[in-house]
């Protein structure tokens, strides 16, 4: 008796891409949802989702970027349709993992890296050590130093703006750390620089408090927070356009009551013409 030889199956393309369509669905959430949270631009996100579904051979897709959330859906008439809906919460900037992702997303399109490869890469991505905070202390402080020479300030009321920012970016770590709402960091951050900056004033020094205070609580402000709401604006994204806006003026408004505060406590104290 002849025996029938039986051909090995060619797996179906299409229902290898069908199959998979959840897992590349939840990696291109996955990136973009990273994306989003240090900072990345609603268009940047929303591309960055879609062409990743597409190197992986998905093109019946649908996807829905906000500035806290991500909407996407795959094979929406067919049976394995998939959703999935990601809360991204604002948190802060951080262009390295903004980096890492976009180039990741480079070399899923070009088709070097497989769908476990991309997984490992993107873990790699999230678990990225984050800068310590030593460095962003004297990063902040630094930087007051440097806004506050460039405002006018002299050298010896950059010193003074130097000392000021170490102790701002100390407590704004500790306060992080303990998950102190944003607002209220706003308002005691401007205060504690403001209160320092007067403090300087009130000893007798001749400094310049203004542009000390100004040095101080430069990176309070919400800069990146406002171009990117501008920008969202521009290209069509007005809900998530509005929503960066309002979180910058809510931010400016906290500065203003924290150094306003001081101001008046101050004036009430010493009862004498204010030094700004």
């Amino acid at each position: 008796m002849s025996k029938s030889k039986v051909h090995p199956r060619r797996e179906n393309p299409v229902r290898k891409v069908q199959r998979n369509s959840k897992e590349i669905l939840n990696l291109a959430v996955s990136m973009g949802e990273e994306l989003l949270k240090n900072g990345g631009e609603i268009y940047r996100v929303q591309e960055t989702v879609g062409r990743v579904m597409e190197a992986y051979g998905v093109q019946d897709y649908h996807v829905f970027v906000v500035t806290n959330g991500i909407f996407a859906t795959v094979h929406e008439q067919e049976e394995d349709a998939g959703s999935m809906v990601r809360d991204v919460p604002l948190g802060d900037i951080n262009l390295k993992k903004i980096a890492g992702i976009n180039q990741l997303s480079r070399e899923i399109c070009q088709g070097s890296l497989s769908l476990g490869q991309a997984y490992e890469r993107l873990e790699q991505c999230r678990n990225a050590t984050p800068l310590r905070d030593v460095f962003l202390v004297l990063a902040c402080g630094i930087e007051s130093a440097g806004f506050c020479f460039l405002l006018g300030g002299t050298p010896f009321d950059s010193i003074f703006s130097f000392l000021l920012g170490l102790l701002l970016q100390a407590f704004l770590v500790a306060g992080t750390k303990r998950n102190v709402s944003k607002f209220l960091l706003n308002i005691l951050g401007s205060a504690l620089v403001t209160a320092g900056s007067l403090a300087l004033y009130g000893m007798g020094l001749n400094v310049q408090s203004d542009r000390i205070i100004i040095g101080g609580i430069i990176v309070l402000m919400p800069g990146v927070a406002l171009v990117t709401g501008i920008r969202d604006s521009f290209n069509g994204d007005y809900l998530s356009g509005g929503i960066r806006l309002m979180d910058a003026l809510l931010t400016g408004i906290c500065i203003a009551v924290g150094v306003g505060a001081s101001v008046k406590i101050f004036q009430l104290l010493g009862g004498g013409a204010l030094p700004i």
